[in-house]
């Protein structure tokens, strides 16, 4: 089974309302223009542009005299009511109609006002003439006007207006003088041809004052803007800005209903201090943009439909000859439909002659809405007119004809595209490509293995790139008749996907049924025995491990140089996870410069491989040397994907080395970073829940460890750190438990590169339980295994096994000897905290014979030290053993992190009181000069601590409990 990332969408912050963004000079025009009464405002501008919202924030806004405005909204009804948006401005703005002194004429208002009707003169006798009647009435409404002393009347989508309403425009904007100023919004591609809202710009008055304003889309840096503004004001990459100003074109609707979206499907991370999206190829089209567009779409004719359909099916801007041709109709039927699709505002024709919709969203929203057959015949005509241009766009075509149902057309273009991305460097673009195809087309098995073979992993985004691909290989080795060899190269890949996706055994097993059946010389023979020869999942004897490596043939002359390269890679690393020297001599020989991106991508993951064996083996230069070049590479061949992965090594590493400084940010920053791979961010869980268990903070340490815990590459270190808090509990049973499989995995079977952590662990829990021969019998093979290899870590590691099981026996003095040993050992590599572990114990052992000043001396020493390092659980817990021995000590704490349990740090609660004082994450990193995924860190701390679930809360909690005194100044914290 596949593990999968859980989406936790209660980790987000509380959506607001956006901020408005982007439309100063049209506030500035409108209050200028409605400054110079009586005006005729004309503000246009397409749906979800933001017109409604320009005119209520200059009427919320103060001004200097009274402006006393009526505003009312022209409703899309099939049949609108005679002055419907009129009647509803007035209601609103008015209430009971009291006092209003109308003469005679107000009776012609009582039908549209009933509930008025106390206040209104008698109705005026009718009229035979409906013309004069409708004089009367506009008379009357501009005599109610007058009465109420509106400055401003404003009708908002008066493209939906009722004949009447727009006559009483006319009327009212010809009176002399004109009696108010008329604030009018509308989409210009909605107002039909022969609307009389056009002879309001065409035929006023000479001396009429006519201002049109015209909203536009908000730009990369408002869209920014405007999305931070709906995330408590924090930082949104530049990226996602991008992204979303692609498709939604900066309409402000269309932003905030696709924020929305994002955020009810959590699809927004943290990322580099601010907010992003995860790696989605698009995004969904949001209801209320969808309908709004279907409305519009099927008020067409079926013709200019068909001409839309054709556009949305196409989804890239096209000439006229192919938007005709996957049109299917006649040619001069389909010039005839070309204007009115433009007209209706969905498309639009660039310079080029290129035609395609103006918004994506829109696109998507049509193309959904295609029937299915009809879809797939465009698709096929899209194709087939495509193929026949001077340069046949190779990505478009694999889609079309995936679309088609033509998976021979679509496998062969779908391939060449993915080739040629991956030959320019884009390996994202190309695994996308390849993955798209074998999930969406059931193929034959030549095709469906050679393409699952190209697919690089790691680039593919999203939490899960692997299930649909194992579901896909599946479905073609149990559905289809395949001969032997078929169904070991479709085994093989299935296995090795899902040693990609974490499920070690289970791929192991498909590999292993399928090498018997796999050409001698072929790739995938030579690829299946390392796969098989990498100690990961269940406990195999390492001579097993090995014989899979001899007995790999040689391969054909015509494997590509880029596969020669990673099975080289490939075999240094499995032959350095089983401890053999001649690992190292082959990992000197990885290429210093890749020839090529694709060998640049190899070299990466062998250099990190190798990286984190030499972690294992304690040769920490040759680790940080290897991190460093593969760190180079991912920046010089802009490998994104790849960096998380370095970046959790190289904590990993600097945990043993005691760079602890900052590390706690550094794996948190991991840890909340979607855009890395599960597995790198399980080994950022590993150096957390070490970080966490070494300040005493054991809920989160144990969360932390468990999550490192699904990865087989840290499930032995985070079960040895596991035990090591229920030793440190006294619960021994659990302590055995927890360590017997990984010390079989590492210890037993003799891949001792991995037992490092765990045999001092397992080896103190036999003793504890009283097995002392258990205990020696796995020290005895652990030293049975490693020999005399060059390898300081597990040397180190041995030696603690060898001072406990003397400890255990009694043997005090040689105990004291080989603690004090093993922390010489450790230090010198340098492993600063485990070298402190060991002097700890060296102390006690001291202690044990006699030598009480010595010992007590050295545990205050000890004390200072883990104290400065950061470890204040285990300098806690030192400090007590020394009172018990009638020592007092007075630690200072040193550049490491204190443990402060629930209560609130003193920079939590400096932060604290910047939030109180309202200020936003940006700004208090800009006030306390740290990052805001710092502050983000120490948030999310703060609120987890006192148990409350938002900064809001959080800063009302804090406040309650009086964290915050004077002037929002936090209380003084003795430390």
């Amino acid at each position: 089974m596949v593990r999968q990332a859980n989406i936790d969408a209660s980790h987000l912050p509380a959506l607001s309302v956006p901020r408005f963004v982007g439309r100063t000079r049209e506030l500035l025009a409108l209050g200028e223009a409605l400054g110079q009464p009586p005006v005729v405002i004309l503000l246009e501008g397409e749906a979800g542009i933001g017109k409604t919202r320009l005119l209520r924030e200059f009427l919320a806004a103060p001004s200097e005299g009274e402006r006393r405005a009526l505003v009312g909204a022209c409703p899309p009804l099939r049949e609108p009511y005679t002055l419907g948006a009129v009647v509803d401005a007035v209601r609103e703005g008015v209430g009971n109609g009291s006092d209003l002194r109308l003469s005679g004429l107000g009776g012609a208002l009582r039908p549209l006002f009933p509930e008025w009707a106390a206040n209104l003169p008698p109705a005026p006798e009718p009229l035979e003439d409906a013309t004069a009647a409708r004089h009367r009435l506009f008379r009357a409404f501009v005599e109610l006007l007058s009465r109420l002393d509106v400055a401003v009347l404003a009708l908002e989508d008066v493209h939906w207006a009722d004949e009447a309403t727009l006559e009483f425009l006319l009327f009212l904007v010809s009176r002399r003088p004109q009696p108010v100023s008329v604030v009018l919004t509308y989409r210009p591609e909605e107002v039909p041809p022969d609307s009389l809202l056009l002879r309001l710009s065409s035929r006023l008055p000479a001396d009429a004052h006519l201002v049109r304003l015209t909203l536009k889309p908000l730009g990369v840096g408002e869209t920014a803007t405007f999305v931070s503004s709906m995330l408590a004001e924090e930082h949104v990459s530049a990226e996602f800005a991008s992204f979303l100003h692609a498709r939604t074109e900066g309409v402000p609707l269309a932003l905030e209903e696709s924020v929305r979206l994002l955020h009810a499907r959590a699809d927004l991370i943290r990322q580099d201090g601010g907010w992003a999206r995860r790696r989605l190829d698009h995004i969904e089209v949001p209801p209320t943009i969808r309908d709004a567009v279907l409305e519009r779409v099927g008020r067409l004719r079926p013709d200019t439909r068909t001409v839309l359909h054709a556009a949305a099916v196409l989804a890239e801007p096209a000439d006229y000859a192919i938007l005709t041709a996957v049109t299917g109709l006649p040619e001069d039927r389909a010039m005839a439909q070309v204007a009115d699709v433009v007209g209706c505002g969905l498309l639009r024709e660039d310079e080029r002659g290129q035609w395609s919709f103006r918004h994506s969203l829109a696109c998507r929203a049509v193309y959904e809405a295609i029937p299915v057959q009809e879809r797939r015949l465009m698709h096929r005509r899209a194709g087939q007119a495509l193929e026949n241009t001077a340069l046949p766009p190779v990505a478009q075509l694999a889609r079309h004809f995936r679309e088609a149902g033509d998976a021979e057309a679509s496998c062969r273009y779908a391939e060449r595209a993915a080739d040629l991305s991956t030959q320019s460097g884009d390996v994202v673009t190309s695994a996308l490509l390849l993955h798209n195809l074998v999930t969406a087309v059931a193929l034959p098995v030549e095709p469906l293995v050679r393409l699952v073979a190209k697919i690089h992993f790691q680039s593919l985004p999203g939490f899960d790139p692997y299930s649909k691909i194992i579901e896909s290989l599946r479905t073609a080795l149990h559905a289809q008749v395949l001969t032997p060899e078929q169904a070991a190269l479709v085994r093989f890949q299935l296995g090795r996907v899902l040693m990609v996706a974490g499920a070690m055994e289970a791929g192991r097993i498909e590999i292993a049924e399928a090498v018997a059946h796999l050409a001698p010389d072929s790739l995938e023979a030579a690829r299946a025995r390392i796969f098989l020869a990498i100690p990961l999942a269940d406990a195999r004897p390492a001579a097993e491990h090995l014989r899979w490596l001899r007995e790999a043939p040689a391969v054909a002359p015509s494997i590509a140089p880029h596969e020669r390269l990673r099975l080289f890679l490939e075999r240094a690393f499995a032959l350095i996870m089983l401890g053999e020297e001649a690992g190292w001599v082959e990992a000197r020989q990885f290429p210093e410069d890749p020839a090529s991106a694709r060998e640049a991508v190899l070299v990466a993951i062998g250099q990190t491989n190798v990286g984190e064996a030499a972690m294992r083996w304690g040769r920490y230069d040759e680790a940080r040397a290897r991190l460093a070049k593969a760190l180079a590479l991912v920046e010089k061949h802009e490998l994104l994907g790849h960096a998380g992965s370095v970046a959790s090594t190289q904590a990993h590493l600097d945990w043993f080395t005691g760079a602890w400084s900052g590390l706690a940010d550094r794996v948190a920053a991991l840890l909340d970073d979607d855009g890395v791979r599960l597995k790198d961010r399980a080994e950022a869980a590993l150096v957390a829940g070490l970080i966490h268990a070494a300040a005493g903070d054991r809920e989160r340490a144990e969360e932390r460890l468990r999550l490192a815990g699904h990865d087989d590459q840290q499930r032995v270190e985070a079960a040895a750190a596991l035990a090591q808090l229920h030793l440190h509990d006294g619960n021994v049973d659990e302590a055995l438990r927890l360590t017997d499989e990984p010390a079989e995995i590492a210890v037993r079977s003799g891949v001792w590169p991995r037992a490092t952590e765990v045999a001092p662990v397992r080896v103190a829990a036999l003793v504890a339980a009283g097995q002392l021969d258990g205990a020696t019998d796995l020290v005895t093979a652990f030293e049975r295994a490693m020999g005399d290899k060059d390898a300081p870590a597990p040397q180190a590691s041995l030696v603690v096994c060898r001072a406990i099981l003397a400890e255990a026996d009694g043997q005090f003095a040689r105990a004291a000897a080989l603690f004090a040993r093993a922390a010489a050992a450790w230090q010198a590599l340098p492993r600063p905290y485990d070298a402190l572990l060991a002097r700890e114990r060296h102390a006690r052992c001291l202690i044990a014979v006699g030598q009480h000043d010595v010992g007590r001396s050295a545990l205050s020493e000890v004390s200072r030290a883990l104290s400065d390092l950061g470890a204040h659980n285990d300098t806690d817990r030192v400090a007590r053993s020394l009172h018990e021995r009638g020592c007092e000590t007075r630690v200072t704490r040193g550049r490491g992190r204190p443990s402060y349990g629930n209560q609130l740090s003193p920079r939590e609660l400096e932060v604290a009181r910047l939030l109180v004082g309202g200020r936003t994450n940006r700004q208090i990193a800009d006030a306390l000069v740290v990052s805001t995924q710092t502050v983000a860190s120490q948030l999310k701390s703060a609120m987890r601590k006192l148990r409350v679930p938002s900064r809001t809360a959080l800063a009302i909690r804090v406040v309650e409990l009086g964290l915050v005194g004077e002037q929002g100044q936090p209380p003084a914290v003795d430390e």
